[in-house]
């Protein structure tokens, strides 16, 4: 079964938030969902341009749809600082009238594999359907102040001091009580360890939870 089934991903706005693998994920998607469709890669915040994507730099509407007639996925933004891309002047919103599928990295989180929320984040826009929570492995039993990104909003929410370690129950408390994703989306399980410490969690949680490697092309319904 592909990525987008099992993380219920169909037509409109879908956001990818959270740590760990949002970008990776989004063009994973986007390169399943092409075949079935027009597909726009975009962001809220920022992100770095892609290589194997035309760049379209906050374009007009009828630049989009040119670009779209010639290509089924495109990625659209604002040039901005360090290089990177930001949220263009047409919304996600005006981008799902010209595409079948609009995929958002809504987040960021400073390359760290886990995260919290401060109150101005994510940035999901008007429309979404379908919002994904990435959680990285590789910060499985990792200390919370070198594998979080907002520390001190991660341990406020689950009860923990920074110089304890990521465990499953910390961070099913800290999604639990954040309650952003309609979906979550354990990226890096790569061993049989981190694929129990997936499913550890998922018995924590209300969402549906996905786990496995965006690099290595394998995933599971975990819950």
């Amino acid at each position: 079964m592909e990525l987008r089934q099992l993380l219920g991903v169909g037509p409109g706005i879908t956001a990818l938030i959270g740590s760990g693998g949002k970008t990776t994920a989004m063009y994973r998607l986007a390169g399943e969902l092409q075949q079935l469709g027009t597909v726009i890669c975009t962001t809220t915040t920022h992100i770095f341009p892609p290589e194997h994507l035309p760049v379209l730099e906050d374009p007009s509407g009828n630049d989009i749809a040119a670009a779209l007639a010639v290509n089924p996925c495109v990625c659209v933004g604002r040039p901005g600082a360090e290089g990177k891309l930001g949220p263009g002047t047409l919304s996600p919103a005006a981008l799902a009238e010209l595409a079948d599928y609009v995929l958002v990295e809504a987040d960021g989180s400073r390359g760290r594999p886990c995260k919290a929320h401060l109150d101005y984040e994510p940035v999901i826009p008007a429309g979404t359907r379908r919002t994904v929570l990435v959680v990285g492995a590789a910060g499985f039993g990792q200390p919370i102040q070198e594998a979080v990104h907002r520390v001190e909003r991660f341990c406020a929410l689950a009860g923990s001091s920074p110089d304890e370690w990521v465990t499953m129950a910390l961070l099913a408390r800290v999604i639990r009580g954040e309650a952003l994703g309609d979906v979550v989306l354990v990226n890096q399980v790569e061993t049989a360890e981190a694929l129990a410490c997936a499913r550890e969690l998922a018995a924590q949680l209300e969402q549906p939870v996905v786990a496995g490697s965006l690099h290595g092309g394998e995933w599971l319904c975990v819950s």
